[in-house]
Protein backbone atom coordinates (compact mmCIF):
# COMPACT_ATOMS: atom_id res chain seq x y z
CA UNK A 1 0.00 0.00 0.00
CA UNK A 2 1.26 3.47 -0.68
CA UNK A 3 2.03 5.88 1.85
CA UNK A 4 -0.92 8.20 3.45
CA UNK A 5 -0.41 11.60 4.10
CA UNK A 6 -3.35 13.67 6.23
CA UNK A 7 -2.77 17.36 5.73
CA UNK A 8 -3.42 19.43 8.75
CA UNK A 9 -3.44 22.73 9.35
CA UNK A 10 -1.28 23.08 12.34
CA UNK A 11 2.58 22.73 11.29
CA UNK A 12 6.12 22.74 12.27
CA UNK A 13 5.97 26.53 13.24
CA UNK A 14 3.19 25.40 15.60
CA UNK A 15 4.79 22.50 17.37
CA UNK A 16 8.40 22.28 17.03
CA UNK A 17 9.81 19.68 19.02
CA UNK A 18 8.66 16.40 16.32
CA UNK A 19 10.61 18.06 13.38
CA UNK A 20 13.43 19.43 15.61
CA UNK A 21 14.14 16.45 17.94
CA UNK A 22 11.39 13.70 16.48
CA UNK A 23 9.50 14.08 19.98
CA UNK A 24 6.69 11.96 20.39
CA UNK A 25 3.34 13.32 20.50
CA UNK A 26 -0.23 11.17 20.51
CA UNK A 27 -2.66 11.89 18.00
CA UNK A 28 -6.42 11.51 18.32
CA UNK A 29 -9.66 11.62 16.66
CA UNK A 30 -11.54 13.68 18.44
CA UNK A 31 -15.07 12.31 16.19
CA UNK A 32 -16.74 9.68 17.46
CA UNK A 33 -17.13 7.05 14.70
CA UNK A 34 -19.09 3.84 15.12
CA UNK A 35 -16.65 2.06 12.13
CA UNK A 36 -13.42 2.34 14.41
CA UNK A 37 -11.20 0.56 11.14
CA UNK A 38 -7.75 2.74 11.02
CA UNK A 39 -5.41 3.16 8.50
CA UNK A 40 -1.88 4.58 8.97
CA UNK A 41 -0.79 7.91 8.25
CA UNK A 42 1.63 10.62 8.73
CA UNK A 43 0.34 13.33 9.96
CA UNK A 44 1.98 16.27 8.41
CA UNK A 45 1.49 20.38 7.88
CA UNK A 46 0.90 22.69 5.45
CA UNK A 47 4.61 24.32 5.28
CA UNK A 48 5.94 22.60 2.25
CA UNK A 49 8.84 21.55 4.02
CA UNK A 50 10.43 18.02 4.76
CA UNK A 51 10.52 18.17 8.40
CA UNK A 52 6.88 19.90 8.54
CA UNK A 53 5.41 16.61 10.15
CA UNK A 54 3.64 16.17 14.04
CA UNK A 55 3.65 12.93 14.16
CA UNK A 56 4.41 9.50 11.10
CA UNK A 57 2.98 6.48 10.85
CA UNK A 58 0.01 6.67 12.99
CA UNK A 59 -3.35 4.29 13.04
CA UNK A 60 -6.04 6.52 12.76
CA UNK A 61 -9.39 6.22 11.32
CA UNK A 62 -9.71 9.93 9.70
CA UNK A 63 -12.03 11.62 6.84
CA UNK A 64 -11.34 15.17 5.50
CA UNK A 65 -12.76 17.93 8.06
CA UNK A 66 -11.85 15.73 10.92
CA UNK A 67 -10.70 17.65 14.33
CA UNK A 68 -7.46 15.99 15.84
CA UNK A 69 -6.46 16.14 19.01
CA UNK A 70 -2.21 16.47 19.55
CA UNK A 71 -1.56 15.06 23.41
CA UNK A 72 1.07 16.51 26.01
CA UNK A 73 1.76 19.38 23.55
CA UNK A 74 3.86 20.82 26.71
CA UNK A 75 4.92 24.24 27.99
CA UNK A 76 7.22 25.77 25.83
CA UNK A 77 5.19 24.82 22.79
CA UNK A 78 3.91 28.40 22.64
CA UNK A 79 7.23 29.83 23.05
CA UNK A 80 8.78 27.67 20.66
CA UNK A 81 6.20 28.45 17.98
CA UNK A 82 7.15 30.83 15.38
CA UNK A 83 5.11 32.76 12.34
CA UNK A 84 7.35 31.03 9.93
CA UNK A 85 5.56 31.72 6.26
CA UNK A 86 3.37 34.35 7.33
CA UNK A 87 1.10 31.61 9.79
CA UNK A 88 -1.10 32.86 12.43
CA UNK A 89 -0.40 31.29 15.54
CA UNK A 90 -3.40 29.35 17.24
CA UNK A 91 -4.84 29.87 20.54
CA UNK A 92 -3.80 28.08 23.87
CA UNK A 93 -6.00 26.04 25.17
CA UNK A 94 -5.84 25.03 28.60
CA UNK A 95 -7.26 21.69 29.22
CA UNK A 96 -8.33 20.54 33.03
CA UNK A 97 -10.04 17.26 33.30
CA UNK A 98 -13.17 17.70 31.13
CA UNK A 99 -13.35 21.45 30.96
CA UNK A 100 -11.11 23.76 28.46
CA UNK A 101 -10.19 27.33 29.25
CA UNK A 102 -8.56 29.86 26.22
CA UNK A 103 -5.29 31.20 27.32
CA UNK A 104 -4.43 32.64 24.54
CA UNK A 105 -6.44 34.34 21.47
CA UNK A 106 -6.06 33.11 17.96
CA UNK A 107 -3.72 35.41 16.24
CA UNK A 108 -5.42 36.68 13.23
CA UNK A 109 -3.29 38.08 9.78
CA UNK A 110 -3.50 41.77 10.98
CA UNK A 111 -1.54 40.88 14.09
CA UNK A 112 1.50 39.67 11.75
CA UNK A 113 1.51 43.18 10.17
CA UNK A 114 0.28 45.50 12.59
CA UNK A 115 3.66 46.38 13.46
CA UNK A 116 4.90 46.61 9.80
CA UNK A 117 6.20 50.22 8.26
CA UNK A 118 5.69 50.71 4.49
CA UNK A 119 8.41 53.49 4.16
CA UNK A 120 6.85 55.18 1.05
CA UNK A 121 3.81 56.02 2.95
CA UNK A 122 5.54 57.67 6.57
CA UNK A 123 6.03 61.35 5.53
CA UNK A 124 8.07 63.21 8.41
CA UNK A 125 9.36 59.78 9.87
CA UNK A 126 10.32 60.39 13.74
CA UNK A 127 13.38 58.70 14.28
CA UNK A 128 12.25 58.25 17.85
CA UNK A 129 10.21 54.82 16.62
CA UNK A 130 13.75 53.06 16.41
Amino acid sequence: MDKQFAIVDAGMNDLMRPCLYKAFHGIVNLELRDNQESEEFDIVGPVCETADFLGKKRNLNLKEGDLLGVLSAGAYTATMGSNYNTRARPPEVLVDGNGYTIIRKKEVFEDLIKNEVIPWEQSNRDKKEF
